[in-house]
């Protein structure tokens, strides 16, 4: 098991579990107890941990990252060292890395979504560069793609200050099928690196491989140096122009002819993404443009190098008149490399006569037109043009045989279901994919050309393919700030959400702050679905009434009432001499009390009086233990005393309450038991004896129990009112029970249980032997 998990780091972080391992560190998942959130902390790997130069590399690393702060950025939160273990904490981001998000979408991406990434990239590179700081490994596993569709670059883990001007002459730092030429050769590496790097992503976003591969790293990093990657459109013609020109622009072998910066390629990503039919002249020198020193000085970001992109109508009128720039003036006209990436003239869908790019010398030679007449007289010319050129068409199709054919409608059908062999004289292809709210994935949306237009026999016939109702996940907004939770959700704006809030009491959840969603974390979302977000008002509070004297089922009842409350209803009983059985004596807490949501109210309920009554029976001519069982019949305890009688002997021959006296239960009643007539003998024949008085001595007895007694009581043994035994707790199921006792002559006593007089018995201490007696009572409950 790994040594760090368990372990508590600062007695703040707690080492969860191992998330992933890099070339220096081990990346783990922890909870911060500070702050009860999730976190991810990386630690420095054992072998390193001893040499200065990685401890000094890996701190040199927390040092630049914790610089930046931005949306596109994993944020780092704390570094420190303890004991063994030199650690960086970050924000933990949950995610999958484009790497693999790229290859859970079939290998590649198509350019709108390639697009909206690599913009995201090219920002956090931005942010980062006029930092100081290039990140000098960008590659699709340095990425993270959240669930709500936005990007975080991570791993800044061979960064460097800039200022340091640090070069690489050991080691090539970043991954070889991203690594930009001077990184390869170990040459100096600035922020237009980092651009070569983020092309090359793009040309894997697009393609599905990266520009160049090889038998060993050594051979991939040898073509990087040389140059001469494919065109991205030759393995993917769905490219547009002018994304594949962005491309191939950020991966010029020579940095001086590469963007210049991030927010020069930013400028033209964006200019594409609103036109993409814009296509680009990077006809402006650039090689005596060495990146400039970022950091202290570059806080600015540099001005876009080139006017907008030229209208439709500018760019077939003519080049544009250049005003001179006031910077670099003495700057040599660039010359365009012998390479065709950028004009592409066999590109068919660039060459749609009302885009056109082409430019023939003549027309650049000519000068623009100065007047109107001039301008409508090439019109007309031009539609004259065209019409002759459809006619000419027509004629030679029809004069050639050309047989042609009515495309069928291909829209609705499942583009998997098609069969190509039951159209063998068109060629059909599935040119792009993009949702659909109204159609299922995998149905065709829209085809080129649409149905029943007449093409030649071998045509292409281009479909769209529906991947379905475009969707996101819904995230966790409980507890996050109605701020935070909007963030989110405008995050989501491809998905139009209508958003609604509501407002709850919540005693678990700060004002403010969310309390649930509809639909809930995790669920799918779909365009045009509405959320609603309901904000936490803190706990619901109410003031307690006076309930004293309330009959209990009234006091309930306004308890449960309370709006929202939710109140805890706890009843305990007590004896009240003042307070009627059945009402309110008091409340805890009591009257006037603030109560919030959840919080448990307890009513003391009267029991009445706590002193119970009862009647005394007769039980003058009894013989005592029947009088002392009718007595303990009626929770009444007696005494009595032996006198002399006639009356025989055992029997009660007075008693001091009389019968039918109400008194309170546990009240003694006083007997006196006759101790039998006097024995009539002869006259003795010889002299009497004295008999000798009797002495007390201690005898064994065995109190046999009941054995069907199911629950714990208490038992004592009294003689009259005097206690003979400690109170003896006996637990259920007990037979008997061992006493020792006192007395002499014949002594009789009484058995109490849990306070109340249950049987007596009588003890012959003449009889030297013990005496095992069985006892008949019931215990309540």
């Amino acid at each position: 098991m790994d040594k760090y998990i368990g372990r508590l780091l600062d007695n703040r972080y707690e080492i969860l579990d191992v998330i992933g391992t890099g070339g220096m560190a081990v990346v783990y998942r922890a909870r911060c107890h500070r702050l009860n959130r999730l976190v991810a902390i990386k630690i420095l790997k054992e072998e390193y941990s001893q040499d200065e130069e990685f401890r000094r590399r890996f701190h040199a690393e927390s040092q630049a990252v914790a610089m930046l702060n931005h949306p596109n950025i994993v944020s780092v939160y704390d570094v420190s060292t303890n004991g063994d273990a030199d650690y960086i904490v970050m924000e933990l981001v949950d995610g999958i890395t484009l790497k693999q998000y790229i290859e859970r979408r079939g290998g590649y991406l198509n350019w709108k979504e390639s697009l909206h990434f690599a913009m995201q990239i090219a920002k956090a590179l931005e942010h980062a560069h006029n930092q100081g700081i290039v990140h000098r490994d960008i590659k699709p596993h340095n990425v993270m793609i959240l669930k709500n569709g936005s990007a975080k670059v991570t791993d800044f883990g061979i960064a460097r200050i800039m200022s340091s001007q640090s070069t690489l002459t050991k080691e090539a730092l970043g991954s070889v099928h991203y690594i930009s030429p001077e990184q390869a050769k170990g040459g100096r590496v600035d922020n237009r690196s980092d651009l070569y790097s983020l092309g090359v992503v793009m040309y894997e976003m697009l393609t599905g491989r990266p520009p160049y591969d090889g038998e060993s790293p050594v051979a991939v990093a040898l073509k990087h140096i040389n140059g001469g990657a494919p065109m991205p459109s030759t393995i993917n013609p769905n490219i547009p122009g002018g994304l594949e020109q962005i491309i191939m622009h950020a991966m010029e072998v020579d940095p001086a002819r590469r963007y210049s910066s991030a927010t020069e390629m930013l400028y033209d990503m964006e200019e594409f993404r609103k036109n993409p039919n814009t296509l680009f002249y990077f006809d402006e020198p650039v090689q005596a443009r060495a990146a400039a020193p970022v950091g202290a000085g570059a806080s600015a970001p540099q001005q876009p190098r080139r006017p907008a992109p030229r209208s439709t109508a500018e760019r077939v009128a003519g080049p544009r008149q250049e005003q001179p720039r006031a910077r670099e003036p003495e700057r040599p006209r660039y010359q365009e490399p012998e390479r065709p990436r950028y004009q592409e003239p066999e590109r068919p869908r660039y060459q749609e006569p009302e885009r056109s790019r082409r430019y023939s010398e003549e027309a650049e030679e000519e000068q623009p037109r100065r007047n109107k007449g001039l301008f409508i007289a090439i019109g007309v010319g031009a539609v004259a043009v065209v019409i002759a050129l459809v006619v000419l068409v027509v004629l030679v199709t029809k004069g050639s045989g050309t047989t042609m054919l009515e495309v069928p409608n291909f829209v609705g059908e499942v583009f998997k279901e098609i069969d190509p062999e039951k159209y063998p004289n068109l060629r059909l292809v599935d040119s792009d994919y993009t949702y659909s709210n109204e159609y299922e994935a995998g149905k065709v949306i829209s085809q080129d050309p649409v149905a029943r237009t007449q093409v030649a026999e071998g045509s292409t016939v281009k479909l769209v393919i529906s991947n379905g109702p475009q969707t996101g996940q819904m995230g966790d907004l409980v507890n996050r700030t109605e701020e935070k939770a909007r963030e989110y959700l405008d995050g989501l704006k491809d998905l139009h959400l209508s958003v609604t809030l509501e407002e709850e009491f919540s005693s678990d959840i700060a004002a403010g702050r969310g309390t649930r969603t509809d639909p809930e974390a995790d669920e799918i979302l779909t365009v045009g679905q509405t959320v609603t977000l309901w904000i936490s008002k803190g706990p619901q509070t109410a003031t307690l009434d006076d309930l004293a004297g309330q009959p209990q089922t009234n006091a309930e009842a306004y308890l449960r009432n309370l709006p929202g409350m939710n109140l805890e209803i706890r009843v305990e009983k007590e004896a009240s001499e003042d307070v009627e059985e059945g009402k309110i004596i008091r409340t805890e807490p009591g009257k006037g009390a603030t109560l919030t949501a959840g919080q448990t109210v307890t009513l003391y309920v009267s029991t009445g009086s706590d002193v119970v009554m009862t009647t005394v029976p007769e039980v003058l001519g009894m013989d005592i233990r029947t009088a002392a069982s009718m007595l303990t019949g009626k929770n009444l305890k007696y005494d009595y005393d032996l006198v002399e009688s006639d009356k025989p002997k055992d029997e009660v021959i007075e008693q001091d309450q009389a019968k039918g006296t109400e008194v309170p239960e546990g009240t003694v009643v006083k007997l006196k038991v006759s101790k039998g007539p006097a024995e009539t003998t002869a006259p003795p024949t010889t002299p009497p004896t004295t008999e000798p008085e009797p002495q007390v001595v201690s005898k064994a007895v065995t109190l046999a129990l009941p054995s069907d007694i199911t629950v714990e009581y208490q038992l004592q043994i009294y003689k009259g009112n005097s206690p003979c035994t400690e109170a003896l707790t006996v637990e259920p199921g007990t037979s008997e029970v061992p006493v020792s006792l006192e007395g002499k002559g014949t002594e009789y006593f009484d058995v109490y249980v849990n306070g109340k007089l249950a049987s007596s018995f009588k003890v012959d201490f003449s009889a030297a032997t013990g005496e095992r007696i069985t006892l008949r009572f019931t215990v309540d409950g």
